[in-house]
């Protein structure tokens, strides 16, 4: 099933109000016109009571009272549909006027209640009934006449005109209330258009947007302030992507170039080895040779999958107490002999301990010291200071050193990233010399609820791991 569009919804809506409007105030008008006819009708029938009253009061005499009924009929001429009647206190009805024929329960029951439940009680004492497919409205007064006796006077009108006019007038409503909320209907079609217009525009700018063109960004300030937000949200994802997508770039082209230095060796290497014949030694030395690009390969691919697992959550912790002033010192027993080659002197400072990963630790810490040995000038020393602090532990790993910009600090823990990419790749003696290092500490930190920093100023640089004490 084909489901309705925004601007169909809206425009149903629309019609939808507006009929509910129309139609709660076409049932006011009606009832207001209603309520104008009864209380007309109860001024009239009031009026001819008055009447009668005055008449019945200056019937003194038998005389003037026997001329009584000429005087009702000669009052009630050009009344149309109006009827009276008059009953005296036996019950019987010594005056009715031409159409009078209405339930004697009208002249016998002086109390509308008492009428029983054909007969409507109307505000203002008149009752309402329908008869013979016509609708009558009448009234019932007790009045005493001059000499002193009482009659039950009903008088009765016609009002089926009042229900033509009614009935065209709800009529008249109905149609209107349709037409008004068909035009509604379009209208608001009309409006909700042009008003949903600049959501085309964002669809159609969004539609135009690819890898090529990431750097593109909706116009936030053309657009409605409804749509402000939405577009800033789809211009911070494609800042987003497009920083995501250039790190892809970059790491693809460094894996290309990290790769193809190695390939090239083992290549030119083959190529001599084949080039005429060699002893025993040589193909050995080849061999050897080799045999360390194979294992710089395996390494890289090696940290290129373990980063992969990283981003994917696919770490298993196995958490102990680790002691890491105990790492870090069997990692300056490790790297002494190449610090001491470098002249770089190591140096370890204070105690903590953590609950982690004893090998992850242990791996980020060896990329730390390695990476701050590898750019420590000769006669300077590696400081690796341990401490707590309010519920976190801070290593800090730092070696002085030529001042990292600051342009260059946020990424120095991307993949194969360089401060400086004229500097080729280092893989003399031991540590990471690919540019994932750093990658897979800022991994191992993340893995264990941490995170990473450095500082370059002053002529030094510290990298300062910090993790959860707990």
């Amino acid at each position: 099933m084909r489901k309705l569009s925004l601007t169909a919804r809206i425009s149903l809506l629309f019609a939808l109000a507006a009929a509910a409007v129309l139609l709660v105030t076409g049932y006011g008008l009606s009832r207001a016109v209603e309520a104008h006819f009864v209380e007309g009708d109860r001024h009239e029938l009031d009026g001819k009571l008055e009447l009668i009253r005055n008449l019945l009061a200056r019937a003194d005499s038998p005389a003037a009272f026997d001329h009584l009924p000429q005087q009702l009929d000669d009052a009630l001429v050009g009344h149309h549909g109006l009827a009276v009647a008059v009953m005296d206190a036996g019950g019987r009805i010594w005056f009715a006027s031409s159409g009078a024929d209405f339930p004697r329960a009208l002249l016998s029951r002086r109390r509308c209640a008492e009428a029983g439940p054909d007969v409507r009680c109307l505000p203002g004492g008149l009752w309402q009934w329908r008869q013979q497919g016509r609708d009558y409205r009448g009234k019932v007064a007790v009045l005493p006449a001059a000499d002193g006796t009482l009659q039950t006077v009903a008088i009765v009108l016609d009002i089926a005109h009042h229900e033509t006019f009614m009935a065209m007038v709800r009529w008249m409503l109905a149609l209107a209330m349709t037409l008004a909320s068909l035009a509604t209907a379009g209208l608001g079609w009309v409006a909700v258009r042009r008003g949903l217009a600049p959501l085309g525009r964002v669809t159609g700018l969004a539609a135009e947007i690819s890898a090529q063109r990431l750097a593109e960004r909706l116009p936030e300030q053309e657009l409605p302030r409804e749509l402000q937000d939405l577009a800033a949200a789809f211009n911070a994802m494609l800042a987003r992507l497009d920083d995501a997508f250039r790190r892809l770039s970059d790491f693809s082209s460094d894996i290309a170039h990290e790769l193809r230095t190695p390939i090239a060796n083992l290549m030119t290497q083959t190529q001599v080895a084949l080039s005429g014949a060699r002893g025993n030694e040589e193909y050995r030395e080849i061999l050897y040779s080799s045999l360390e690009e194979y294992e710089r390969m395996a390494q890289m691919v090696g940290d290129m999958l373990y980063l992969a697992q990283a981003d994917n959550g696919l770490m298993r912790l196995a958490r102990e107490n680790v002691d890491l002033a105990a790492e870090a010192r069997g990692l300056m027993d490790f790297f002494g002999a190449w610090a001491e080659e470098r002249g770089v002197a190591l140096r370890l400072e204070g105690n903590a301990s953590v609950a982690g990963d004893r090998l992850m630790l242990r791996r980020a810490l060896s990329n730390l010291v390695a990476n701050a040995v590898r750019h420590a000038p000769p006669g300077s020393s590696v400081d690796i200071r341990l401490e707590s602090r309010s519920g976190w532990t801070l290593v800090s790993v730092a070696n002085p050193g030529e001042d990292i910009p600051a342009e260059h600090l946020p990424r120095l823990f991307d993949r194969f990233y360089r401060a400086d990419p004229a500097r080729q790749r280092k893989g003399e003696g031991k540590g990471e010399g690919s540019g994932l290092g750093l990658a897979i500490v800022k991994a191992i930190a993340q893995a264990h609820g941490g995170r990473i920093d450095v500082t370059s100023a002053g002529g030094r640089t510290t990298f300062t791991l910090t993790l959860p004490a707990g």
